[in-house]
């Protein structure tokens, strides 16, 4: 039976990104993005709504995203979801689906870029990134 993972996306940042370091040293980040959908309901009005997500970059990937991007910057993020639970300091169970982010392209001005140029776009450290996130496609032949 086949399977697959793969999430496309492209949204603003809500919040800078939170960059920080596992243990052994690895680069982690979290970014928080709105995906908006625009479309229009059976009475021909026109709505707007805005999907948020928490999208989780590892690697030279994640400092890239912590040194470039800022609250408001538009990113292409390729990826696959992924579903974690955990107990609560109050005890309760808690359940939260994010983002791995395979790949980060960076699609507007980013922070610092007024004042010196900042690259357009991060490189991809897909390998890396999919192997410090547990697992990649790397068996895939296309």
């Amino acid at each position: 039976m086949a399977s697959l993972n793969k999430v496309l996306l492209i949204g603003n940042l809500t919040r800078p990104p939170e960059l920080r370091y596992t243990p052994s040293g690895t680069a982690v980040a979290d970014l928080r993005m709105a995906v908006n959908r625009n479309y229009t309901t059976q009475s021909g009005e026109k709505r707007e709504e805005a999907c948020f997500l928490t999208v989780v970059v590892w690697g030279k990937q994640a400092e890239s995203c912590g040194e470039y991007l800022d609250k408001g910057s538009q990113v292409f993020v390729e990826g696959r979801l992924q579903t974690r639970d955990w107990e609560g300091k109050d005890g309760q169970k808690r359940t939260a689906t994010e983002v791995v982010a395979e790949r980060v392209q960076f699609m507007s001005r980013t922070k610092g870029a007024a004042a010196g140029g900042a690259p357009a776009t991060a490189p991809a450290f897909a390998e890396e990134t999919a192997n410090a996130g547990g697992g990649g496609d790397d068996d895939v032949p296309f």
